[in-house]
């Protein structure tokens, strides 16, 4: 028997598609059919079963990150393969993280969207200047300016956030003269300088049109999912990152689970490897369930499981075993895992239950 939920689906496409009569009962048949192939047993341990079908096509992937910035329709550097999927499941907040903007119907022309990338991405004070320098003697820092126009814009950046200095301007020249004037600390104010954000979204560092079917996308080298959203242009309904922990602070646990199950999907699949959906789904599950994104490793939830012989047996045994030992934790003994350890039959398959059987009693009854 099919669960409620997938009858319901079922005939609301039945509906959609005008199919009735024999038709119906045809896919119905069809749908049974593919819904037992895919139920498991009581007592089957799917989580290994799960790491099994992940990690052994993941070891045939290739260990590469290629280029595409040569190429007219993509940006920059996209790692794949296998570093992709370490990086997934890791749950890593440090990679090359890149953004896809949709636009509103109402921007989608080559030239409203080349107008919000220019908009969108972000100009330092690097970006502005053609040359700095240290003048050793008045010690100072001097900059100049690409083109006077920018001096307005600069001027409100310095005023704001260099209090200890005195700033000159001649020109498209700029000279900054610290309190503390030692030639260490000049260096420092300096790099300080150079890196300060006068336009565009922080965080966004080029970008690219390009046409995906009927619609104008922008790719971006980069991320600020929550500053992007808030664009009027931008169609909030398609516009995506990278970065699960971005997805995971601004649209919730649920969204990031789903961009962990996307993304690990499409990585296989780029490689031309076919792993079953549920188990990525279990994958993803396990690390979001707590409401909070969790890798998996030593810190995570190999190194956060409730058995201390589970633990002790990933990483960090004498770490593990001291530690329950100081508090006095106890092992229940309810894993695959630890049971294998001390040499017990494991809770899985036939091991997950207790049956006597009385020989006498069933040659009787024969």
């Amino acid at each position: 028997m099919l669960p409620t939920n997938i009858l319901d689906r079922f005939e609301k496409y039945c509906k959609e598609k005008g199919i009735t009569g024999k038709d119906k009962e045809n896919k119905l048949k069809k749908l049974e059919e593919a819904f037992q192939k895919y139920v498991y047993e009581p007592g089957e341990a799917i989580g290994i079963v799960a790491a099994q079908s992940i990690s052994e096509p993941a070891t045939q992937m290739t260990m590469r990150s290629y280029t595409l910035a040569s190429q007219s329709d993509r940006l920059s550097k996209v790692t794949q393969g296998l570093p992709r999927l370490i990086e997934i499941f890791d749950a890593r907040k440090t990679f090359e993280k890149n953004m896809i903007i949709y636009l509103k119907p109402e921007f989608n022309t080559k030239e409203k969207a080349r107008e919000i990338a220019n908009e969108i991405k972000a100009a330092s004070v690097s970006d502005v200047i053609v040359s700095d320098s240290i003048d050793l003697i008045e010690l100072r820092i001097e900059l100049e300016l690409e083109k006077e126009r920018h001096k307005g814009m600069i001027k409100e950046l310095f005023e704001k956030y260099l209090k200890d200095c005195k700033v000159d301007y001649r020109g498209t020249k700029i000279f900054i003269k610290p309190s503390n004037d030692d030639v260490k600390n000049l260096r420092k104010i300096k790099n300080k300088i150079l890196r300060m954000h006068i336009d565009g979204v922080k965080g966004i560092k080029n970008v690219v049109v390009i046409k995906e079917g009927e619609d104008w996308i922008i790719q971006t080298n980069g991320t600020n999912l929550k500053k992007v959203l808030l664009m009027d242009e931008v169609d909030v309904k398609r516009t995506t990152t990278n970065d699960v922990h971005q997805i995971f602070e601004i649209l919730g646990i649920e969204a990031a689970r789903n961009t962990i199950l996307k993304e690990s999907r499409e990585t296989l699949e780029e490689q031309g490897l076919e792993v079953d959906v549920r188990h990525l789904m279990l994958l993803a599950d396990v690390m979001t369930v707590d409401g909070e994104i969790k890798d998996i490793g030593r810190y995570g939830i190999s190194g956060k499981k409730a058995s201390v012989l589970a633990r002790a047996n990933f990483e960090e045994t004498k770490k593990h075993l001291i530690n329950a030992s100081f508090y006095g934790e106890t092992d229940n003994l309810r894993g695959v895992v630890e049971n294998v350890l001390v040499g017990q039959l494991t809770p899985i398959g036939t091991g997950t239950v207790e049956l006597t059987v009385d020989v006498n009693k069933l040659k009787k009854n024969k």
